[in-house]
């Protein structure tokens, strides 16, 4: 029998007891969330566990949500446990004020550019990282595009043909 999410959850509550929150399977992966405080501790628990072995990190990106006051950056971790072919979902989030998370270079060598981008697209700062700085965009770059700051379009445009964009 190989692990199974229930398995996953059970040792992350025994292990982190309520500070493990939200978890929710969707499409079959497990979802959860800690606080930011404890991401390094819940990967470095995900990776070493003997049972559990995420030992590959697919994914890590950012998420803006704005109306959630004090906590509208959130950094989604994908892991994949190779052995079992079991995948997670972890998310921690942060105030956008000061949007620190500490960084998992140290763990996952493959964090180094994930990192980066969410740092150039997103503007958290990944505490401890060995390079952080802009990797697609400008360094001049003074904003964080995809963050939900600005509009998706100007409505005052008059220069544009809403036919033409199956709209009219």
């Amino acid at each position: 029998m190989g692990l199974t999410n229930e398995t996953i959850q059970s040792k992350l509550t025994e292990k982190f007891g309520d500070q493990v929150t939200a978890f929710d399977t969707t499409y079959g992966m497990l979802s959860f969330e800690a606080p930011k405080e404890l991401n390094l501790k819940v990967l470095n628990f995900l990776y070493d566990d003997d049972t559990l072995q995420f030992r590959f990190l697919t994914d890590l990106t950012g998420v803006h949500y704005p109306s959630q006051s004090g906590r509208e950056l959130a950094v989604v971790y994908h892991l994949h446990n190779m052995t079992d072919n079991i995948r997670l979902r972890f998310k921690v989030f942060t105030g956008i004020n000061q949007p620190d998370i500490y960084t998992a270079t140290g763990l996952f060598s493959a964090a180094n550019w994930m990192e980066r981008e969410t740092f150039d697209f997103f503007g958290i700062n990944f505490v401890g990282h060995p390079n952080l700085k802009r990797i697609l965009n400008v360094d001049e770059m003074d904003y964080f595009p995809l963050r939900k700051e600005f509009p998706l379009e100007d409505q005052t445009r008059i220069d544009k043909d809403d036919e033409m964009f199956g709209r009219g």
